[in-house]
């Protein structure tokens, strides 16, 4: 039986996802035995214009070369599955969304005239039909796994859509928010990272993006009421996963111009 042939794309990203996927020991030889890697810049494979079975996407669509180069990816690839934070909301660069980003360029770089940047940081899935999104800053390689068998199999891959405040009760931790009124995100963040950083007594960050019907809201006013600044809560959702509408809308609720802060 001829193996599945994959391809693994990078866009606008850190390359933190692909790395995860480098990282998988033993796990990445079984892998091997499995498919047919015809494209991942990063392992040593360099053929973008593969035809494969499963394209694997990190990254967001940030530039013009970003958004020519993920419709041939669609046209190659049977299956298409966005990976990370970056490729499912737009990611830390969709901070350009919500914020001055031109501001930001001309601090930076001596002629931000020569940035070939769109105006937005946008996920995959809304330049062409995704099959499936892997959440995560980076992915969690349990569900890669999960995932590529499922796809290998012909199954519909299962992947978590409750809160990370339920990882968090499974495992017997104790919640940052209530013992340390910590910021944490956890409430409205979708489980998948098995509540890491609850385990090291940190609060959430949104990297697993939005969990089913976050309610933003209710969290917001619970982190003022914590006394916590209503622009450092305004911050927190949009940290990671910037480019997505519940996030955004928590955003502009509680955000404040920066001169009504200057004393």
């Amino acid at each position: 039986m001829a193996k599945a042939s994959v391809a693994v794309h990078k866009l606008t990203s850190c390359s933190g996802c692909q790395s995860v996927i480098l990282n998988m020991g033993e796990n990445l030889l079984r892998l091997i035995e499995l498919v047919d890697i015809r494209h991942f810049i990063e392992a040593g494979v360099n053929d973008p214009e593969a035809q494969v079975d499963i394209a694997f996407v990190e990254g967001s669509i940030s530039t013009h070369e970003d958004e020519a180069r993920i419709q041939r990816v669609r046209e190659q690839s049977r299956f298409v599955v966005a990976i990370g934070a970056c490729a499912c909301s737009g990611g830390v660069q969709a901070l350009r969304n919500v914020k001055d980003s031109a501001l930001w360029a001309g601090a930076v770089y001596a002629d931000p005239g020569y940035l070939d940047s769109l105006a937005d940081s946008r996920p995959v899935a809304e330049l062409i039909k995704v099959d499936l999104e892997l959440w995560g800053c980076p992915i969690s390689e349990r569900q890669l796994i999960a995932a590529i068998r499922a796809l290998l199999y012909g199954v519909a891959p299962v992947l978590p859509t409750e809160k990370v405040c339920q990882e968090c009760k499974r495992a017997g931790q104790v919640c940052v928010l209530v013992s340390q009124a910590s910021p944490c995100m956890g409430p409205v963040t979708r489980a998948g990272c098995g509540a890491l950083c609850p385990s090291f007594g940190a609060p959430c960050y949104t990297c697993f993006g939005p969990s089913e019907q976050p309610n933003c809201d209710a969290l917001g006013e619970r982190l003022v009421g914590l006394g916590i600044p209503a622009h450092e809560v305004a911050e927190r959702f949009v940290s990671i996963s910037a480019g997505v509408k519940p996030f955004q809308r928590a955003w502009a609720r509680w955000r404040i111009p920066v001169k009504e802060l200057e004393p």
